[in-house]
């Protein structure tokens, strides 16, 4: 069987890089629903999408209070949804369309559904301990052109999507504005974090919910913040400086949920309590607003007595400061800095957090050595993607470069999308 994203890769030749097409919403939301009839043998009440996302710049800040420069993807999942008048709940994914997953809201507890139905049940259940008792069960089908595993948010995609939909058909009515959706986010991010066990911070929450076309979303993630205080859309017109942001997905298994994530935000905030401090943006502000930044973040890591703690603070400092230093030389037109505050990100992550596997490096190098201005990983490590910013028309060409250093070394064959700056979560059908 083959899986919703090998069916929307394109191919030209024998041996050449596949690329992942986005679906349209005409097709997403057919799909979708034609799951749905399929499944549970009636229509649906509607059909809602959210998009994957990839982050430009500001890995592992969010958790730690910090900067992220999210866009959406123009790749999403489709959710086909019918509300019940009870509290089971049944779900279906077109990754196992003969599968129909089921649970059952009443009395549930916190980890208490196995597998992919977590994210999903997990909405309705943190909706219904937020309060909002009207949540009941639904029946729900989904279609999605996000790659999995690849550390583009499918599993936000997913519980976004869910969040939205259940608004809709439960009149809850935070859908329709910014502020509103902060508890749809919420809804979401406690359904991966406390449902479904896979640590997340809200970035990529707040990307499939509030990006918008042509923009990238910065946010910040300090604590108490309005909704108008938390964001701010940058534009990010690739065509105006000629450049693509190219996507490739290395493949390298992306896993979470094993204890390396929890590991690094355990660290931090141990980090943050030694230094007396809430989290490490404080330390952050500190030492990015002193006369000499080194100097500042050089006595800040020697008040530390250990060296992974040492490295992972100085990775979340800097990586903060690369945020709004990217901004201004995008905005700027000052491409080469900008590519270099990729290649920082990167080192950093490897060097620092220690998040990046060979595929992640093996395909930043490379990238790289092939004339991208900058090429750095995205999203939480451990496999997933990289990007890589490169002149307009170029993208296959060093897609493939990519391809074939990853034959060499004996990887599987990575896969690549074109980025490009798309709209967040929305009704569709």
């Amino acid at each position: 069987m083959t899986t919703p994203d090998q069916q929307h890769a394109t191919q030209d030749a024998a041996g050449s890089i596949p690329f992942i097409d986005a679906m349209g919403d005409a097709e997403g939301a057919a799909a979708a629903r034609e799951l749905f009839e399929q499944a549970y043998g009636e229509a649906p009440a509607g059909v809602w999408a959210a998009p994957g996302r990839v982050n430009l710049i500001g890995e592992h800040t969010d958790y730690n209070a910090g900067l992220c420069l999210p866009i959406a993807l123009p790749h999403r999942t489709y959710i086909a949804l019918k509300p019940r008048e009870d509290t089971s709940v049944r779900v279906v994914s077109d990754v196992s369309p003969d599968k129909v997953a089921q649970a059952d809201l009443d009395g549930l507890a916190a980890g208490g559904v196995d597998g992919w139905a977590a994210y999903p049940v997990g909405v309705a259940w943190a909706l219904r301990e937020a309060g909002f008792g009207q949540v009941k069960g639904f029946d729900a089908a989904f279609a999605s052109c996000v790659p999995l595993g690849s550390g583009l948010s499918s599993s936000a995609a997913m519980t976004c999507s869910t969040a939205l939909a259940l608004d809709d058909v439960y009149g809850l009515g935070f859908g329709s504005s910014d502020a509103g959706r902060i508890t749809l986010i919420n809804a979401a991010i406690a359904a991966e974090n406390d449902m479904a066990g896979a640590s997340t911070g809200g970035l990529d929450q707040n990307a499939s919910m509030r990006c918008t076309p042509g923009h990238a979303l910065l946010l910040d993630c300090r604590p108490g913040l309005s909704a108008f205080e938390s964001v701010s859309q940058q534009a990010f017109d690739l065509d105006k400086y000629g450049l693509e942001l190219l996507v490739v997905d290395t493949r390298a298994p992306h896993q979470l949920n094993d204890g390396q994530y929890a590991q690094r935000r355990a660290t931090c905030e141990q980090a943050a309590a030694g230094l007396g401090v809430e989290n490490l943006r404080v330390i952050a502000d500190r030492v990015n607003a002193a006369d000499d930044p080194e100097a500042a973040l050089a006595d800040v890591l020697g008040k530390l007595g250990d060296d992974v703690e040492r490295r992972r603070v100085r990775h979340v400092v800097t990586e903060i400061g690369r945020v709004g230093q990217f901004v201004d030389a995008f905005a700027a037109g000052d491409i080469k800095r900008a590519g270099e505050l990729f290649n920082a990100s990167h080192d950093s992550l490897r060097d620092d957090y220690q998040v990046t596997v060979p595929e992640l490096d093996v395909a930043v190098d490379t990238a790289r050595a092939n004339g991208a201005y900058g090429a750095r990983m995205t999203g939480g490590g451990f496999g997933g993607s990289i990007i890589a910013l490169v002149d307009k028309g170029r993208s296959r060409e060093v897609a493939q470069k990519i391809a074939d250093a990853f034959a060499v070394h004996g990887f599987h064959q990575p896969r690549a999308l074109a980025a490009v700056a798309s709209a967040s979560a929305h009704r569709v059908d």
